[in-house]
């Protein structure tokens, strides 16, 4: 799914009602977004995948559930996963407030989307996570209920591509999923021993 071509989703096979939600609010605020009169402002609407950072975010909380062993396949797992790498969403934004030619809407996202099975096979193995049994549906619904949230986050598929970054020369850092998480599980090892270092300084300072 480019920019060009790609379906913005909430009615296709199997989109649940509540669906919608996201998808018309993003409707909405593209259609407030460009209705606006900026006569000498260039407008770019980055349509972002989630990005990964290490420690404290999606990732973070999806590699702490991971060590208890709820990092299994979520739902069918064919799902397709967008995501981009936190070095080079700020390199996109970056490169397109430099690109004075280009204005609409614009994917921010991974050349490399992959299904949910490969996308958390991948993330276990830098984690060194050997057992995690696959998460069906409901348990999903469930979850979410409790969690304030919609499972829709999971379970919907989203293969995007990022069209008009690869068009304008864009070069990715980190294109594929492998050699992100391999990176990020090494930038969080090295927070979390920095994190550890710290606190132990703190309490020794404490008991001095």
């Amino acid at each position: 799914m480019d920019e060009s071509t790609g379906e913005l989703g909430g009615s296709e096979a199997g989109a649940q009602p509540t669906w919608r939600f996201s998808t018309d609010v993003a409707r909405a605020w593209e259609a407030a977004f460009f209705e606006a009169q900026t006569p000498r402002t260039r407008k770019v609407a980055t349509r972002s995948a989630i990005v990964m950072i290490p420690g404290v975010s999606w990732l973070g909380k999806l590699t702490n559930l991971m060590r208890w062993g709820l990092g299994g396949t979520e739902g069918p797992g064919t799902q397709f996963m967008s995501w981009i790498h936190q070095i080079d969403f700020v390199r996109a934004v970056e490169f397109l407030i430099g690109r004075g030619d280009m204005e609409g809407a614009v994917n921010v996202c991974s050349p490399n989307p992959l299904p949910n099975r490969e996308f958390l096979r991948l993330l276990r193995s830098a984690f060194g996570v050997h057992i995690a049994p696959p998460l069906p549906e409901w348990t999903l619904r469930l979850g979410s209920i409790l969690m304030r949230t919609e499972a829709e986050l999971v379970l919907k598929s989203r293969r995007v591509v990022p069209g008009r970054l690869l068009a304008a020369g864009f070069e990715f850092a980190y294109p594929d999923w492998p050699t992100a998480i391999r990176d990020l599980a090494s930038r969080g090892r090295a927070s979390t021993q920095n994190e550890r270092q710290y606190r132990a300084q703190q309490e020794a300072h404490r008991e001095s």
